[in-house]
């Protein structure tokens, strides 16, 4: 039994607010809570995360390692036939 006074008063069914608009409730000693991300709209969670890519590294690391485009693989083909 906790000690009465001491603790704040819990909310079973807060409410999760992001852009206006009421995402999920769950508990919490707030009433409202007030986001500006969640899964509903993080780039992680929804798949249009997009790469940021300032020099150029994952294009050297996909021409590398073959794993880039058709033109990659043409290469590596005309390289085999060129040293035989």
């Amino acid at each position: 039994m906790p000690k009465p006074e001491i603790h704040p008063k819990w909310y079973p069914d807060a409410k999760v607010i992001c852009n206006g608009e009421v995402v999920m409730t769950t508990g919490s000693t707030k009433p409202e809570l007030h986001v500006d991300v969640w899964s509903g709209n993080h780039p992680f969670f929804t798949g249009t995360q997009k790469i940021l890519d300032t020099e150029g590294r994952v294009d050297r690391f996909m021409k590398k390692y073959g794993m880039g485009s058709t033109n990659a693989s043409n290469q590596d083909s005309d390289k085999k036939n060129n040293t035989k």
